[in-house]
């Protein structure tokens, strides 16, 4: 069973965009049952940055705190080879330091202890050296990563209209 993990964009996107909760609360639900189902989470991060929006996705965060993961003894130990890889890499010291402060490293890190996939919007970019991007993170690491549409996909999400 693949178990994913959705990075902050995701959401935000999926908000502001294709399945805005007027519009599309089928894709919500389907979260909260694949969630309850044990796979689909975020990490603690995620759920901080989505509250800073005020929002009413970060009401959504709100309401299910136990969607996002707090780090574990596991984690703890990812986030050091991440961050030995990031400083380690080719990686201009900004771009280091900015990537350790967001969700992306905390998701990365996650998803090497626990063997999550990581959900994300984001492109590799393996010659850019201001700007670690999550999937070349996850390459580095050894994490899968994919789009969420591939996820949907992947899991057979439908959201079929009201009749």
């Amino acid at each position: 069973m693949t178990v994913y993990l959705l990075d902050t964009d995701t959401l935000i996107r999926a908000k502001n965009e294709h399945y805005g909760f007027d519009l599309c609360p089928g894709y919500w639900n389907w979260l909260d049952n694949e969630h309850a189902a044990g796979k689909v989470f975020s990490v603690r991060k995620v759920y901080d940055e989505l509250l800073a929006g005020q929002d009413e996705l970060s009401d959504w965060a709100k309401q299910r705190k136990g969607f996002f993961l707090e780090p574990n003894d596991a984690t703890r130990a990812s986030l050091e080879e991440v961050s030995a890889w990031a400083y380690g890499a080719r990686y201009q010291p900004n771009a280091v330091s900015l990537f350790m402060q967001k969700a992306d490293y905390f998701l990365v890190a996650e998803g090497h202890a626990s063997q999550k996939t990581v959900i994300t919007y984001e492109r590799s970019a393996p010659n850019s050296l201001s700007s670690i991007k999550i999937p070349d993170a996850c390459n580095a690491m050894g994490v899968d990563w994919i789009a969420p549409h591939r996820m949907l996909r992947a899991e057979g999400a439908q959201f079929d209209l009201r009749s």
